[in-house]
C-alpha cells in the first residue's frame, strides 16, 4: 500500500467521526443541489464533476461509467487506481493498481464516506472546518 493508504480497522471510533462529518457534507450538498443526496447521488455528482462537461442527460451506460469514474477518483489517493488519461470523447480512464481488500458493508461505507470527505476538501468545495465533527472541533480548540 502507498503511504497515503488508510488503516481500515478498527473502525468503531472513526465511524462516528466520519459519519458526523459525512452528514455535514450531505447537508451542504443538499443546500446546493436539493434533497436526496445519498451515496449514489454523491458518486454521480463526483463523476459528472470529473467528466468536466456539466450536467446533461446521460444514457444508462454513461451513468454507470460516471459512477465508475467517481469510485476510481475517490480511491486513487489510496493507491488502488491510477489516472491514465482521457479518451477522444474526453472521458477519464483509470487502471487498477492494486486490488481492494475484502471489506464488509460497514468498512466499504466507511472508506467511501472518508474518501468523499477528502475529495470535497482537496478540491476546495468545503473546508476541513466546515466538515469538522464536534469532537474534532473540541480537540482542536484545546
Amino acid at each position: 500500500m502507498t503511504s497515503r493508504a488508510k488503516t481500515l480497522l478498527p473502525l468503531h471510533r472513526m465511524d462516528y467521526d466520519i459519519e458526523i462529518r459525512f452528514q455535514k457534507l450531505k447537508q451542504g450538498l443538499e443546500v446546493k443541489f436539493g434533497e436526496g443526496m445519498d451515496l449514489q447521488a454523491i458518486l454521480f455528482l463526483i463523476g459528472v464533476n470529473e467528466l468536466g462537461e456539466g450536467y446533461r442527460n446521460f444514457s444508462k451506460n454513461e451513468k454507470t461509467d460516471l459512477l465508475h469514474i467517481a469510485i476510481c477518483t475517490l480511491l486513487e489517493p489510496y493507491g488502488y487506481y491510477k489516472f491514465e488519461g482521457r479518451d477522444k470523447e474526453n472521458w477519464p480512464h483509470f487502471t487498477l493498481e492494486q486490488s481492494l481488500p475484502m471489506l464488509d458493508h460497514r468498512e466499504q461505507q466507511h472508506l467511501i464516506k472518508e474518501s468523499m470527505l477528502e475529495y470535497f476538501i482537496r478540491n476546495e468545495y468545503f473546508t476541513e472546518e466546515e466538515l469538522a465533527s464536534e469532537q474534532r472541533s473540541e480537540n482542536s480548540a484545546s
